[in-house]
This record gives structure tokens, sequence and C-alpha cells, in this order.
């Protein structure tokens, strides 16, 4: 009964969290970091301040938990990328993943990568900077590139690059309104290829590509 009752507590107390993140997503994608107190925090989720500050610490550290959760949960393995496909099957399929995920917070997405957050904030720039490597060296392993470039290589760096594109492209689909959801796919598509087929070769002056054709339309 004890073990029981312990893991029923556990669960208990990963829900309450959960959920408490949760309208820390919301809020944060509402309005400024700068806007949102630890008592509307506390309001929304139905919790104390004393919650808050038990589960996460400050608001900024709950923030870095949000900024934690938009950019780097869920990740590129989630994408279920069918690897017996051609590149551009997979590049496609993993963009329509990434536009998916990030839609689903699309405003909080905006507001941590961008400077609607705590501008400037050395622990969210590491963060960030994190995430972008990460995806890069993912969607190296996605394209057949293999795992053997390291932090420093240049083709870590040129999709680290990317990286920084595509949030430019959600802002532009998502916040502006000037790119439409089809409009974002072909130009994040279409870059990558170009990026893996062309700029990636040109870079490194290895010109065997990228399993041959399959990189071409």
């Amino acid at each position: 009964m004890t073990g029981t009752a312990g893991r029923h507590r556990r669960l208990e107390a990963d829900a309450r969290r959960e959920e408490i993140l949760g309208c820390a997503v919301r809020l944060f994608g509402e309005r400024p970091y700068s806007q949102v107190s630890t008592i509307e925090l506390a309001d929304a989720a139905g919790v104390t301040r004393g919650l808050i500050h038990h589960y996460f610490g400050t608001k900024r550290d709950l923030y870095l938990e949000v900024v934690r959760a938009m950019v780097l949960v869920p990740n590129i393995d989630d994408a279920d990328v069918p690897q017996d496909r051609p590149v551009r099957e997979r590049v496609e399929h993993s963009v329509d993943w990434f536009l998916d995920t990030v839609a689903r917070h699309g405003r909080t997405y905006i507001a941590v990568t961008g400077p609607e957050g705590i501008a400037g904030d050395s622990e969210v720039e590491r963060i960030l900077a994190t995430a972008d490597d990460i995806a890069a060296r993912k969607i190296l392993q996605m394209v057949g590139l293999g795992t053997d470039s390291t932090e420093h290589s240049p083709e870590r760096a040129a999709l680290r690059a990317y990286c920084l594109m595509a949030k430019g492209a959600v802002r532009e689909w998502l916040r502006s309104d000037t790119l439409t959801r089809a409009q974002a796919h072909l130009l994040l598509t279409e870059s990558l290829i170009a990026i893996v087929g062309d700029v990636l070769p040109a870079v490194t002056g290895d010109h065997s590509g990228t399993e041959g054709h399959t990189v071409q339309p």
C-alpha cells in the first residue's frame, strides 16, 4: 500500500506540474514575459504561488522550462521519417512534421524564439543554440550524411543557419501572415534540398552527393 500510495502521489505531482507548465505555455504566448505575473500563472493553473515556486522556482525558471518545451520537446526523433524513401520525400515529411509541431503552440514558439521573450538572456540563448545544434545533427542523419560532423564543422554550421531561417519562416507564416503554410513548406523544403545537394558539397569540397539523384526532384 505504501508503494502504491507513493506512486500515486508522484503521478499527481507530475500531472500538477504539467498543468502549471501548460498554463505558462499559453500565457507566455499571449503576452510578453514582463507582463505575466506569478500570481496570474497561479490563478490560471488553480494553484498557489508557493506551489509554482516548489515545482519550478522563480518565474524565470518556469519561463526557461517553457522555452525548453517549445524548442527541445518533442524533437525530430518523433517525426517518424521513413528512412527507406528518397531524400526529397524525407525532407518533405520532416518539414511537414516541423510545421505541424510548432503550430500547436505557434504564438508561444514565436515568443520564445524572438524578442518577445527575455531578450538577451544568456540561458535562453544557450537553450536555443543547443536546440539548433541538435536539430542540425538530426537533419544530417535524416538526409543520410551520417554522424561524423562535429559541432564546429561547416555541415553543422550550415544546418544551424537553416534552423534560423526555419524560425523566420514560421514567424512570417504564423505571425505576419506573409506566407501561407504551403509557401512556408515549399521554402523550407527546397532550401534544405539545395543546401544538402549543392551548398554543402561546395562548402566542404565533397562532391560525392547524397544518394545521388534522390536529392533531385
